[in-house]
């Protein structure tokens, strides 16, 4: 079996076409040779993987007629990556910062409730009569109206 259609039935990668595209980048490698897409694949072989910045290999145990599901994958392969590699692949997880920095970029609806919560800035339940928040009375506009529509006529 190619090993660009391997690596994709054994659900290293989620397409072909992605699996071909990372092994054109000599990010793939069987023993210390780097390959090309159309290179068979052997029981026994040793699969060198660069991913996520992080070497992965795996041994071919058994090769699979097609593609399969995830429960089916250790029986075709065994994971032999070293675990320095996934220690370092935990502690970049870690040390990501999920959430934007400050100043960048425009608040998020979650940002701007936390806002408004700890400012305390709630217009709507404060003013319930607009007449009261500018400060007029409504007898006042209606009478000059009034007066003005008998003028015209």
């Amino acid at each position: 079996m190619r090993i660009d259609k391997f690596l994709w039935s054994i659900r290293f990668y989620k397409t072909r076409t992605i699996a071909t595209e990372e092994i054109k980048k000599n990010r793939v490698s069987i023993g210390e040779s780097v390959v090309k897409s159309s290179k068979e694949v052997k029981e026994g072989d040793v699969i060198k993987i660069r991913k996520n910045q992080i070497d992965y290999k795996i041994k071919v145990i058994q090769i699979p007629k097609s593609r399969m599901g995830a429960k089916l994958v250790p029986l075709h392969i065994k994971d032999v990556t070293d675990k320095e590699q996934y220690e370092t692949l935990k502690l970049r997880k870690m040390t990501q910062d999920y959430y934007r920095t400050r100043g960048e970029g425009r608040p998020t609806k979650k940002d701007r409730r936390d806002m408004d919560e700890y400012s305390g800035n709630d217009i709507s339940g404060d003013f319930t009569d607009w007449d009261d928040f500018f400060g007029e009375t409504g007898d006042s506009n209606d009478s000059n109206e009034d007066e003005n529509n008998e003028k015209d006529l």
